[in-house]
């Protein structure tokens, strides 16, 4: 499987990244470690999670997902085979991107993964009331002294992504290599100048939402439908909007061209956008894994990703 370079960094990963959001949460530790051996099992080598992952779920103070990992990479034994990726700025318990924050928040998130160093560091949203440069002087600190290897950014918008480029690169710091905004059929938002963006300057995309919160997997048809799962509701808007349906009867079509599943070809068509290095999704279960991992073995002909583009337009 060829794996596709995150920006300038040296790093790479297989193109699905495995989302652990769910980690602690929809998936118990040992369902969770189920699915991160199938998933490594299968060729691929990143997960993704956050400091903040579960702290909204009652009974939760955040940081369940990052210590699901943990124990997981400490039973593997092997750390150097897989690219961990977290983010900071969004737990309430230790918000924004200031420096001390910033180094703080590394502290735990490498006491919960159990592990000397983390792979990929995000900025989980952008933070105005942080000077860029105190952000990204944080970082390079923590590269400097080995605690992480590249740095990303989540939720920036185009002007502020340049920006953080532009100062990190001016004193000789690491610059962002990854952004992670939320891309899928239903969502082309970062199409524009945030994409071009990220292909001019070598910023490699990672992005959520992938199956948008899987309404994309075709499951959310009816209004019955939508309490299936304890993501239904946010799939009633795109149930109900006019370019709902549109995109699932071309997804059915062309899955259908191809023997595959709607939320395959929902995948495999975002890693056919410049600049994605990968999609991220997430999977409950080693079964639900199957079905994702299936993506990365399909190739959407020309006419099918024009059809697919025509009905998310």
């Amino acid at each position: 499987m060829q794996h596709r370079p995150l920006g300038r960094s040296g790093l790479s990963i297989a193109p699905l990244m495995l989302g652990g959001n769910v980690f602690g949460w929809t998936a118990d530790e040992a369902t969770s470690h189920a699915v991160l051996d199938a998933f490594v099992g299968a060729g691929f080598n990143a997960v993704d999670t956050a400091d903040v992952y579960s702290a909204w779920v009652p009974g939760h103070t955040g940081g369940e997902s990052e210590m699901v990992i943990g124990t997981w990479l400490k039973r593997r034994g092997r750390r150097d085979d897989v690219v961990i990726a977290t983010k900071v700025g969004m737990w309430p318990a230790q918000p924004g991107l200031r420096a001390a924050n910033i180094i703080a928040a590394c502290e735990g998130s490498l006491k919960r993964l159990q592990t000397d160093y983390i792979d990929l560091y995000q900025s989980h949203r952008d933070d105005a009331d942080a000077p860029q440069a105190e952000t990204a002087e944080a970082f390079g600190r923590l590269v400097r002294d080995g605690k992480v290897r590249a740095i990303g950014a989540s939720n920036f918008d185009a002007g502020r992504l340049g920006s953080a480029l532009d100062i990190a690169e001016a004193a000789g710091l690491p610059r962002y290599d990854t952004l992670q905004p939320a891309y899928n059929l239903m969502d082309r938002a970062i199409e524009g100048p945030l994409q071009q963006l990220c292909v001019d300057r070598q910023v490699s995309i990672i992005s959520y939402y992938g199956l948008a919160s899987g309404f994309l997997t075709g499951k959310y048809r009816s209004a019955a439908d939508l309490g299936k799962s304890p993501r239904g509701r946010a799939a009633k808007a795109l149930l109900e909007s006019e370019k709902g349906p549109r995109v699932l009867a071309a997804l059915d079509a062309v899955a259908a061209e191809l023997g595959a599943t709607p939320a395959q070809v929902a995948l495999a068509w975002v890693m056919a956008r410049p600049a994605v290095a990968a999609p991220i999704a997430s999977a409950t279960s080693p079964a639900q894994l199957e079905e994702i991992i299936g993506a990365a073995r399909l190739s959407l002909a020309a006419d099918q990703m024009a059809r697919l583009d025509a009905a998310s337009a």
